[in-house]
């Protein structure tokens, strides 16, 4: 490279060590949680989940990075070999204009075809179920991540809890524990 010659940010050798920690603009960079549903972990047993880019409008990912969304009704479809994210709840950006969006539209997701094809084909069996798991930012674009899911019955749901508990009550005996011999 000679001294005088333009190279751009991206290609110029970093300074210092990095300690192979990825950066917040770098591939692989921190998640910025928008949105979580909590109430899927509850009631489906996760299968396969998968991150699918979102198609936003403007004024939606204005309100989205304000952390105003809601994924408690939500659900994804696939029509026509296309994956839609159907009542997410992004309600309409409070200094938006007449070009504001509609809260409850449909939005279209950005997955690979053989994914498309794979959900497609999972989701047409008896109880399974696509579900939106978390809204986030990475790498300053909007992402969900989506699982394929079947339905828990009701003494499943019960089992799950107990299991909580136990290991919750397992930690806290652990930690008191430790707590008398440090004291």
């Amino acid at each position: 490279m000679s001294k005088h010659m333009y190279v751009p940010k991206e290609l110029r050798p970093k300074q210092g060590g990095g300690g192979g920690k990825a950066r917040d603009g770098e591939k692989g960079g921190k998640r910025k949680i928008v949105a979580q549903n909590k109430k899927a972990r509850h009631d489906y047993a996760i299968i396969d989940t998968y991150e699918a880019g979102l198609v936003l409008t403007g004024t939606e990912v204005k309100s989205l990075r304000e952390g105003r969304t809601s994924l408690a009704d939500g659900f994804v479809q696939i029509d026509g070999g296309e994956a839609w994210l159907h009542n997410a709840h992004i309600p309409e950006y409070h200094q938006g204009s007449w070009t504001n969006h509609s809260a409850r539209r449909k939005r279209k997701l950005l997955l690979h075809r053989e994914e498309i094809d794979k959900l497609a084909s999972k989701s047409q069996e008896t109880g399974h179920t696509i579900v939106p798991l978390a809204v986030y930012f990475k790498d300053g674009r909007a992402k969900a991540e989506i699982a394929l899911a079947r339905g828990k019955k009701e003494y499943d749901k019960r089992q799950t809890l107990r299991e909580k508990q136990d290991r919750r009550e397992a930690e806290r005996t652990i930690s008191a524990i430790k707590r008398r011999e440090r004291g």
